[in-house]
């Protein structure tokens, strides 16, 4: 009978032959934890603005969603772009024939004055956006 000869040398059958390459799962791994950091730090476009804080708070976040901030400066950002408050009211009545039943959110600096962010509601008042939502920040624990 004629031997059978595999394509291993003798050299190759002396460790174990069984096992999983774990070299892609570790990279795929790791491209998942990657994205889930940049997604979980992930904040609403626009200006750094440090929010006072609120013991709850609801998310308002949509696709739709106009975000209206106002810095420490009482400068307006209409989605991280600076409007003034009649082209803040232009663009929202604009979005609104479009779109009648967009959420807006309000994201005033602690330190701003309080006459600005009443300023803006009175925008949002004058143009009859109903959905509104003030953001705040966690307080601390």
């Amino acid at each position: 009978m004629a031997s059978v000869r595999t394509s291993m040398d003798d050299d190759e059958m002396d460790g174990p032959v069984d096992g999983i390459n774990i070299t892609p799962l570790v990279d795929v791994l790791m491209v998942v934890l990657v994205m889930f950091i940049l997604t979980a730090t992930a904040q609403i476009a626009g200006i750094k603005v440090d929010l006072p804080k609120a013991s709850s708070s609801v998310s308002l976040s949509e696709s739709k969603t106009k975000a209206i901030s106002v810095n420490n400066d009482g400068q307006v950002f209409l989605d991280a772009y600076p409007v003034t408050l009649a082209e803040l009211e232009d663009r929202l009545r604009t979005e609104k024939a479009m779109n009648p039943g967009f959420p807006v959110i309000v994201r005033g600096d602690a330190a701003v004055q309080y006459q600005k962010v009443v300023q803006v509601l009175d925008v949002l008042r004058r143009l009859d956006l109903n959905q509104v939502g003030l953001v705040t920040g966690k307080p601390p624990q």
